[in-house]
C-alpha cells in the first residue's frame, strides 16, 4: 500500500487529530490489505505463502473487532457499516 493510501485511510477513519492507531484504523488498514491480498490471489491461487499472509492478517482484524465489539459497540457497528463488512 503506497503512503498516499494509507494517509487517507488514516484520515478517514480518525477519531482525533493526530490519530493513527485507534482501532478503527487499524481495522481500516487491515481491510484495506485483505482487499489486496484477496486481489491477489485471484491472479495466483498457487500462492501459498501470500494465502498464509492473508489468514494472519484476517485473524488479526478479528481480534480488533473483537476488542472494539466488547469495548465500544456503537463505534464497532459504524464502522463495519462505513467498511462495508458481515457482522
Amino acid at each position: 500500500m503506497d503512503k498516499e493510501k494509507k494517509e487517507e485511510i488514516i484520515s478517514q477513519f480518525r477519531l482525533k487529530e493526530n490519530d493513527s492507531g485507534s482501532a478503527d484504523v487499524q481495522v481500516a488498514l487491515l481491510t484495506e490489505r485483505i482487499n489486496r491480498l484477496t486481489e491477489h490471489l485471484k491472479l495466483y491461487p498457487q500462492d501459498r505463502h501470500s494465502r498464509h499472509a492473508l489468514h494472519g492478517v484476517i485473524g488479526r482484524r478479528k481480534r480488533f473487532l473483537g476488542y472494539l465489539n466488547s469495548t465500544a459497540p456503537e463505534r464497532y457497528h459504524s464502522l463495519i457499516a462505513r467498511l462495508g463488512l458481515k457482522e
